[in-house]
């Protein structure tokens, strides 16, 4: 449904992680969730935008660090 790129970072049992991924698949955005705790090429993804920080949220390029569910909204013009 979205033209836009999008990649969420998230850790198991993060409520947030779950939060957002649960708004964005209700919202049909279509993105690729990365695990940081099984992929460590994902960590070390995560590590190189200057995050240590689950969800944080790559659109078109753009991270966004936490559930900014605005922000996040206003990107992907929800």
């Amino acid at each position: 449904m979205s033209d836009h790129k999008t990649v969420v970072y998230t850790q198991p049992g993060w409520g947030a992680c779950h939060q957002e991924t649960e708004f964005l698949s209700q919202k049909g955005v279509e993105f690729t969730e990365k695990d940081i705790q099984s992929d460590p090429e994902a960590l070390q993804e995560l590590l190189q935008m200057n995050s240590q920080a689950t969800p944080t949220t790559v659109i078109d390029g753009e991270v966004i660090v936490g559930f900014a569910k605005k922000q996040i909204s206003e990107k992907l013009g929800l």
